[in-house]
């Protein structure tokens, strides 16, 4: 049985990745932007995936970019411009620091998230700019990794919002406003 995201939905092309693939689609404009720290899987457990298809599904042009490299110019970050909406941004599928540490704080010579298992490709408290990690941490929360307490993400991130949990429906109603305010202090 097909998921209900794609009943009665052709999947023609993946999401696009790149300049060269936006343009290779006729796209004059994105939408949307999401940055996510995973490989880019087109499937419905990854949340990116789901998310810019769910949007896709709407009309709305979206793309991903998976694994932006942090530590360089920053350009994977500027490649594709500014969207007309919004820049969506997840850590991925698994809190960064779980990904990155065992239990008894080991450094994992792994990634299961990432092409050929190669690991350090997400920041540590990749926290810092949203994802899965920012539904867990809304709140003032302790840090088993710090052994301290740390601020809710709103406070310590440069964050506007937080879609808690899986949000396909609460994205879906962000870019309707987007679309339709010019203020977004209305929100």
């Amino acid at each position: 049985m097909k998921s209900p995201l794609y009943q009665n939905y052709k999947l023609e092309q993946w999401l696009p990745t790149s300049v060269k693939e936006v343009e290779a689609l006729g796209w004059k404009y994105l939408d949307v932007i999401i940055f996510t720290g995973d490989a880019y899987v087109d499937h419905p457990s990854f949340g990116a995936a789901m998310i810019g298809r769910m949007l896709q599904k709407h009309g709305y042009h979206v793309a991903i970019v998976p694994q932006p490299n942090w530590r360089d110019d920053l350009r994977d970050f500027k490649k594709l411009g500014k969207p007309n909406l919004f820049f969506g941004i997840t850590s991925g599928a698994m809190d960064s620091m779980i990904n990155h540490y065992t239990a008894n704080k080991r450094k994992r010579s792994e990634d299961a998230y990432t092409p050929g298992g190669l690991s350090g490709q997400r920041p540590d408290y990749a926290i810092q700019v949203g994802g899965v990690e920012a539904s867990l941490r809304r709140f003032t929360h302790y840090d088993y990794w710090s052994d301290t307490l740390k601020p809710s993400v709103l406070e310590s991130g440069k964050i506007d919002y937080v879609a808690y949990g899986m949000a396909e429906h609460s994205i879906l109603e962000l870019a309707a406003f987007f679309k339709n305010k010019k203020n977004r202090s209305e929100l």
